[in-house]
């Protein structure tokens, strides 16, 4: 696979069948710190409303809606193969993520990232119409 020539990539809705090699896939990306561990269960409920990006045959890339009422969704998850990033894979994910927020009819989607110039090539943005902003507060060292 050559730079002038990067494989094409499809996304497509995740299944109950993928935990087993979206658990593989995000091991290193929680190795490193940048997602946060999930059991089987908890991957199983992404699934619901993930998105897979599939390339060469294998998954190179996932992002989670997670709806918590008709006013708010967390886009979760967000992660895309060392390899494959830098080719839109992770935009068409969160755009996935974004047109099911919609159809599902709801007002908000949020992210919580560290990579927030990505979000805003994306639409996101810091604050919403109104001035609303999220505020956080930790209440213990790690997770």
């Amino acid at each position: 696979m050559s730079a002038e020539n990067p494989s094409p990539f499809t996304v497509r809705p995740a299944t109950i069948q993928d935990v087993d090699a979206l658990q593989s896939f995000i091991e290193p990306f929680v190795a490193q710190g940048r997602l946060l561990p999930r059991t089987k269960i908890e991957l199983q409920d992404l699934t619901a409303n993930g998105f897979l990006a599939i390339a060469d045959g294998r998954i190179v890339g996932f992002a989670a809606l997670e709806i918590y009422s008709a006013k708010l969704a967390e886009l979760r998850s967000l992660a895309v193969a060392t390899g494959y990033q830098g080719r839109g894979i992770g935009k068409a994910l969160v755009q996935a993520c974004v047109d099911l927020a919609r159809q599902s009819r709801v007002f908000e989607v949020m992210a919580i990232t560290s990579s927030d110039e990505f979000f805003q090539h994306c639409g996101f943005d810091f604050t919403l119409p109104g001035e609303k902003k999220a505020v956080f507060l930790q209440t213990r060292e790690s997770y």
